[in-house]
């Protein structure tokens, strides 16, 4: 009982840490714009990252993107010290890459962590591949299909404005920036707490506490929800710079363009119940209104930079949970 708690406790450590490790995310655009300053950019972006707990419950009824993480490694192979493992290479990477500013996704640190403790614990049998390799997948097809989306709705947006007076059209984007910054931290919130949620799920279920996602209790998803609104309120100024200033700079209108092509991803992801990265997911969606804008305004040295970073974060991780998970094993916990 005591080791579970202790992943616990963990597991919203890092929902925390996910936060403001994530917070760039959803703020980036709209601090770098200057709609809000950045303490007010926080509270809205929290507020929404808590109210998607709701949406989740009553809207939409299920935590689908919970249960596909539940599922990562086959339940017979599941132990406390897997997870444990797994839950520490992800905190340890999630604060490396923050300390450095590179916009990593915490998704994929905790699904290669988990993933990498049980490899080293019971080989590859141990792991879903087909749901890894989904999972794997978007690490290409979010930023392309926030890429795709933005560059759609800034044509159709500039064509649609385009004979509206440019001090206008300012005041107007500005107030919609509001609006599509909410969405997209909607759909964080929706996305990212989840993830945690089915690490403690699969914790309660390796005890014989729960059989599934479906039967957790009520204060797990909530404490999941509150600790990543809780997060997002520290902010993560370092990331905020690269995703705000560094990939190209960012008009009201572009942002809006941005965070809506933005949520939109997240929520067809949420349809899909594949856990995504909403650090990929904006990034590709700002280089499309940037390449949109004209190809060089994108600073695609940046963006290689930031692929190789999302590349190796899922095998990187997989390969310290190893290490951790065999330190924890000597210690004999």
């Amino acid at each position: 009982m005591t080791l579970l708690i202790i992943v616990i406790v963990l597991a919203v450590i890092f929902d925390f840490i996910n936060g403001f490790h994530d917070a760039a995310n959803s703020i980036s655009t709209i601090v770098s714009s200057r709609v809000l300053t950045p303490f007010q950019a926080v509270l809205w972006a929290a507020s929404f990252n808590f109210i998607a707990y709701f949406i989740a419950k009553y809207i939409i009824g299920e935590f689908g993107i919970a249960s596909t993480v539940s599922k990562v490694v086959w339940e017979q192979f599941i132990t406390l010290p897997i997870i444990l493992a797994g839950l520490i290479a992800a905190i340890s990477w999630n604060l490396l890459t923050w300390w450095l500013g590179i916009p990593s996704s915490s998704s994929h640190t905790l699904i290669g962590g988990f993933a990498g403790a049980a490899i080293c614990a019971g080989g590859f049998q141990s792991i879903h591949s087909s749901i890894i390799i989904k999972i794997a997948s978007f690490i290409v097809l979010a930023p392309l299909i926030g890429l795709i989306t933005s560059a759609i709705i800034t044509i159709i947006v500039l064509w649609t404005f385009k004979r509206v007076k440019p001090h206008r059209a300012e005041f107007m984007f500005r107030k919609l920036q509001l609006l599509s910054s909410g969405l997209f931290s909607l759909g964080h919130g929706l996305n990212d707490s989840q993830k945690v949620m089915g690490i403690i799920a699969t914790a309660m279920i390796a005890v014989g506490m729960i059989d599934s996602v479906d039967s957790v209790p009520n204060w797990v998803p909530l404490t999941c929800f509150a600790a990543i609104g809780l997060g997002t309120m520290m902010g993560g100024w370092r990331i905020v710079k690269t995703m705000g200033t560094k990939i190209t700079k960012v008009t009201p209108l572009e942002g809006v363009c941005a965070e809506t092509a933005g949520a939109l991803t997240l929520y067809l992801s949420e349809i899909l119940k594949i856990p995504v990265s909403t650090t990929h997911t904006i990034a590709g969606a700002i280089m499309g209104v940037g390449a949109v804008k004209r190809l060089s305004a994108v600073r695609w040295g940046v963006t290689i930079n930031l692929l190789w970073a999302w590349i190796l974060t899922i095998p990187v991780s997989a390969m310290l949970a190893a290490l951790i998970y065999l330190v924890v094993r000597w210690i004999g916990i």
